[in-house]
């Protein structure tokens, strides 16, 4: 069978029902499958679905973010920080090895800033309710690039 591409639309919740994120006011997302685009617990559900088909799915969190990984949690001295005004909250791009990272400001004391790597979803177990909205055949290209191509730019 020839890889897919699969269009839907979803509602994201977390455990206690309590509404986390959601496409429907916008467009629908796209993902090439086998390119590790969307989580593997999202994806294996995702492949089976037909158009139209509105599902909910319950992704644990080793198939979605993986656990919360405490090492990823560091205290950082303030006068090495890049800004001079951060607050709790604010997002930082970094690189480690090579990679750029997303950190989050978890703590502000007097002379140390707390931050957090884990992706904002780790450790948590995800409840989705999607509706896939389009399937078809990828093209030669989407598979060489690994990426979805929706005729003006890439996803």
């Amino acid at each position: 069978m020839a890889q897919q591409v699969i269009t839907f639309h979803y509602d994201l919740r977390d455990e206690k029902k309590e509404m986390m994120e959601s496409s429907k006011s916008g467009e629908p997302l796209s993902f090439l499958e086998g390119s590790g685009q969307i989580i593997p617990g999202l994806e294996k559900e995702l492949i089976k679905l037909t158009v139209g088909k509105k599902q909910e799915v319950f992704v644990s969190y080793q198939e979605g973010y993986g656990p919360y990984d405490q090492s990823l949690v560091v205290e950082v001295p303030r006068k090495e920080f890049p800004v001079k005004e951060v607050k709790e909250g604010d997002l930082f791009q970094v690189e480690k090895e090579g990679e750029m990272n997303v950190v989050r400001v978890i703590e502000i004391a007097d002379d140390k800033i707390t931050i957090d790597a884990n992706h904002p979803m780790a450790g948590k177990n995800l409840i989705f309710v999607v509706e896939v909205t389009n399937r078809r055949d990828a093209t030669p290209e989407e598979i060489a690039h690994g990426h979805v191509h929706d005729g003006h730019a890439h996803h």
